[in-house]
């Protein structure tokens, strides 16, 4: 619906002149996400409290429009994106650290902090914050718990969920909620932070977290160990779990991630492996150089024809960035890619490896995989131009086999991006109609008016 004067001053009303958006030029910037779909708002907002998030929900209630929660826009499935138009309620302004509290290993921050930033400030303190999405730099807080993000260290420390004790959220009612607990334990009620966490703002608009810390490692070391193939990589990354070795993060990048990421860094990868893993290892300095003793055995062993340990921080933080530039760099293989993050168990990662090669040669698409070995989160992109039907259709053909055989092998679709619009179409293969049943009467329960980010998950 085309917003009138009144709308407009209504929203102007709450949040300030200075802070609602309503020209073409400007929606355009809010109408993108990191998926080539883009659908464009009536007005953005940028509130600053929970008091003026649920003004605007109340308002949008009372006139049925639909409001869509963004952070810094930089979700893989369209979880930003306001497929219905209405409002875009960006929360920037919520981008303060409340508290850092050194003696109960917690934080409250609010959603719009920018999650490297926050990582870097409880460092300061001697505290770890583990959640490290690849768009740690930019991407938020709020978003990371609105997509359940997890990033290398989710082999270890686990993924955003685990580190989030409780949260304020203002519902599509506009009833302004706590939830959790800010000490270890906690079971009065139902656990509604779980249920939010990763929810795609279906559910309410978080603004305020407190987050669990944990104390700083003392000693962190970083190896690379290069393969001639991607199926004797990844048998190695299950033998280093069977061998009781839990290391901090094992990524791994295929021959066609390496070349590109060379190209864009200049890291000194070597473009003629099968196959490298990065893997970290932290805890006391002799903890670590146990690790690493046992790590470099298990990957000779396996049949690595090199494996080495970053001289330095900086050379480790060369190689990390290497691993992270991996998705923008890929479009030297087409102008167009389909980004999936499937999961499956460690153990079934070569059979995964062996399924993304055949269907690269039956597709003729160039398929390039890397990700999260050490958790069996493996990102698959498949390349190809969008001006050609013909590739289009046997990508989408590719994407619905390779979701087949992840549920075959005991897997799941979404490992960190979620689900939002590029995956929706998809729930059923994995959840049972009497799940979605009960998941659409959750949605209704907390937002009756369906006001709230619609057209995400299907819910």
């Amino acid at each position: 619906m085309a917003f009138t004067r009144h709308i407009l001053k209504k929203l102007e009303q709450i949040v300030g002149r200075a802070h609602l958006l309503h020209q073409k030029e400007d929606l355009v910037c809010y109408g993108y996400d990191t998926t080539p779909d883009a659908y464009y708002p009536e007005a953005v907002v940028f509130p600053k409290n929970a008091g003026q998030v649920a003004a605007v929900l109340n308002l949008a209630r009372s006139l049925g429009i639909s409001v869509t929660p963004r952070g810094a826009g930089s979700g893989m499935t369209g979880g930003a994106l306001a497929v219905t138009g209405g409002i875009v309620m960006a929360m920037t302004r919520f981008n303060r650290i409340l508290a850092i509290d050194r003696d109960n290993f917690i934080a409250v921050a609010e959603p719009g902090v920018v999650t490297g930033e926050f990582q870097k400030a409880v460092e300061a303190q001697g505290l770890f914050y583990p959640p490290d999405p690849s768009s740690a730099a930019f991407s938020t807080l709020g978003g990371n718990a609105a997509e359940c993000a997890g990033g290398p260290k989710a082999v270890k420390y686990g993924v955003t969920r685990d580190y989030i004790l409780g949260l304020e959220v203002v519902l599509a009612t506009g009833e302004i909620i706590t939830t959790g607990v800010q000490t270890a334990k906690g079971v009065v009620g139902y656990d509604l932070t779980r249920l939010m966490v990763g929810s795609e703002g279906t559910l309410g608009v978080i603004t305020k977290l407190t987050l669990r810390l944990l104390p700083l490692p003392a000693h962190v070391e970083t190896m690379t160990a290069v393969y001639d193939s991607m199926e004797t990589a990844a048998e190695t990354v299950s033998e280093i779990i069977r061998q009781g070795i839990v290391p901090r993060s094992i990524e791994y990048m295929d021959n066609a991630s390496i070349c590109c990421a060379e190209e864009y860094m200049k890291a000194g990868l070597p473009v003629d492996a099968g196959a490298i893993l990065i893997i970290a290892v932290d805890g006391t300095v002799h903890e670590v150089a146990e690790a690493v003793a046992r790590i470099s055995g298990v990957c000779k062993k396996a049949g690595a024809r090199d494996v080495r340990t970053a001289e330095s921080k900086a050379d480790a933080e060369i190689l990390w960035k290497a691993r992270k530039s991996v998705s923008p760099a890929l479009f030297k293989y087409g102008p167009d890619k389909i980004n999936e993050d499937i999961v499956v168990p460690r153990s079934r990662i070569p059979d995964m490896v062996r399924k993304i090669r055949a269907l690269s040669k039956e597709t003729g698409l160039t398929m390039v995989s890397f990700g999260h070995a050490g958790d069996g989160n493996i990102h698959v992109n498949i390349m190809l131009d969008k001006r050609h039907p013909d590739q289009v259709k046997k990508a989408n053909q590719a994407v619905s086999d390779l979701f087949d055989h992840t549920l075959a092998l005991g897997g799941t679709l979404s490992g960190e991006h979620g689900v939002g619009i590029t995956k929706a179409a998809y729930m059923s293969k994995e959840i049972s109609p009497a799940a979605l049943g009960l998941m659409k009467r959750i949605k209704k329960a907390f937002d009756p008016d369906g006001i709230l980010n619609p057209g995400k998950m299907r819910v």
